[in-house]
C-alpha cells in the first residue's frame, strides 16, 4: 500500500468515518462460518477495526488479525478488549506475508478490491505464499454491479487474479454492508449515516 493510501485509510481510521466500519461482522462472513468452511489456523487480513477476527475467536478459532494501519489495529484491540474477547491482532502488510504456507485459512473483507491489476497480482501471490497447499482464501469483494460505494472489481477480475496457483472453487453473488458517508450520498441516494447493502463477490479459492 503507497503511503497516500495509508494516509488516507489512517485518517478514516482516526476520524471514526470509515465507511467500512459497520460495528458488527458482514453478514456474509457470518453466514460463511455457519457454512463450515473456515478450519484451523487462519488469518484475517485487512482486519480493520477487527470486527472478524474478535467473531471468529470468540467462536473458538485460531486466528490473527493484522492491518497496515496501527490505529486500526490499536482499535481492533480495544474492541476485542470491551468484548472480552482474548483476540490477537498485529501490525501487517497483507502485501508481504510470510511466504511459510502457516495458514490454513486466510479472510479478506474487502481489501481485495482496493488494488488495482498489478498490486492485485501481488497481493494474491502473497496470500498464495502464506497459505499451506490445500488452504482456502475467502474473498468478499465489491461487485462492478454496484452503485460505486467503493472500489468495485468484476467477476473476470476475480478469475484473473486467482487464475495460476489456485482451484477457484466458487464464486457468488452476496452484499456488503457499509455506512454511507458523505461522497456516496449522491450515488447511492441515501444519507449520511445510513447502512445500505451493495453488491457484492464472495470468492473461494484453493491454493494449489
Amino acid at each position: 500500500m503507497t503511503t497516500p493510501a495509508k494516509d488516507r485509510f489512517s485518517e478514516a481510521y482516526e476520524t471514526r468515518t470509515a465507511p467500512w466500519v459497520i460495528g458488527e461482522p458482514q453478514p456474509a462472513i457470518v453466514a460463511l462460518e455457519h457454512t463450515g468452511r473456515i478450519s484451523g489456523r487462519i488469518l484475517d487480513v485487512g482486519c480493520g477495526l477487527g470486527e472478524h477476527t474478535i467473531l471468529l475467536t470468540g467462536l473458538g478459532y485460531d486466528v490473527l488479525g493484522i492491518d497496515y494501519v496501527a490505529s486500526a489495529v490499536d482499535q481492533a484491540r480495544a474492541n476485542a478488549a470491551a468484548k472480552n474477547v482474548e483476540a490477537r491482532f498485529d501490525v501487517g502488510d497483507a502485501m508481504n506475508l510470510p511466504a511459510d504456507g502457516g495458514y490454513d485459512t486466510i479472510l479478506d473483507s474487502a481489501l481485495f478490491h482496493i488494488f488495482g491489476d498489478d498490486d492485485r497480482a501481488r497481493y494474491v501471490a502473497s496470500l498464495h505464499g502464506a497459505l499451506k497447499p490445500g488452504g482456502h482464501a475467502h474473498v468478499l469483494a465489491l461487485s462492478d454491479a454496484g452503485r460505486g460505494f467503493g472500489p468495485q472489481v468484476s467477476e473476470a477480475q476475480i478469475r484473473t487474479a486467482f487464475a495460476h496457483g489456485w482451484d477457484l472453487e466458487a464464486l457468488d453473488t452476496t452484499t456488503y454492508r457499509g455506512v454511507v458517508g458523505q461522497a456516496h450520498t449522491e450515488a447511492i441516494g441515501l444519507p449520511v449515516g445510513a447502512l445500505v447493502d451493495e453488491p457484492a463477490w464472495l470468492a473461494r479459492a484453493r491454493c494449489l
